[in-house]
């Protein structure tokens, strides 16, 4: 179980911060040279959606350049995952097209999630590079995750367990009817 230690018992000087420290996470630190990198499309999970369909592979909607999915570990009931076709890694890399349709999904997924779950908050982002952060540093993919006060608590940290209260195949179901109606 991770302590929260003030920085005085440290030996340090008090800067206003709580510190929540989780030795555990170096393991994961320690061995991200050692992930599982995907060598091409035929191995990469989210080009692999593609062509499944799309209720197996929680896509939510199809653009011309890139695709909307859920996210299949989401932090929130919702997260979803905004994806080019091409297999690509970097925002760097991207056509204009494919940004520019990017940014227009990521609007839409906002929209729709708000009205589907009525969510008034939300991150937005994405991880660039496996030192970035990215669990799948070989396709670019841009986070909509919807908050709502109070979704954050230290479950996660304690019991090792993430609370999400709705299936992802209802989680399909209403944004995939919801994204249709959009128009």
């Amino acid at each position: 179980m991770a302590d929260v230690v003030d920085s005085e018992m440290m030996g340090g000087e008090p800067d206003g911060f709580e510190r929540l420290w989780t030795p555990h996470r170096m393991a994961y630190v320690r061995n991200a040279s050692e992930r599982k990198k995907f060598e091409g499309a035929h191995e990469c999970p989210l080009c692999q959606k593609i062509d499944a369909d799309d209720r197996e592979g929680l896509v939510v909607h199809r653009g011309e350049h890139n695709y909307v999915v859920l996210n299949l570990y989401p932090y929130n009931p919702g997260h979803l995952m905004v994806c080019p076709y091409r297999h690509v890694g970097w925002y760097t890399d991207t056509t204009d097209a494919e940004r520019d349709e990017m940014g227009a999904l990521t609007q839409q997924a906002m929209r729709v999630l708000e009205r589907v779950s009525g969510t008034k908050g939300f991150n937005v982002g994405m991880n660039q590079g496996q030192t970035g952060g990215a669990g799948i540093a070989e396709h670019l993919h841009q986070h909509v995750v919807p908050r709502w006060v109070g979704d954050s608590n230290f479950l996660p940290i304690i019991a090792h367990t993430k609370a999400v209260p709705e299936l992802l195949d209802d989680t399909w179901q209403r944004l995939s009817e919801a994204w249709t109606n959009e128009g």
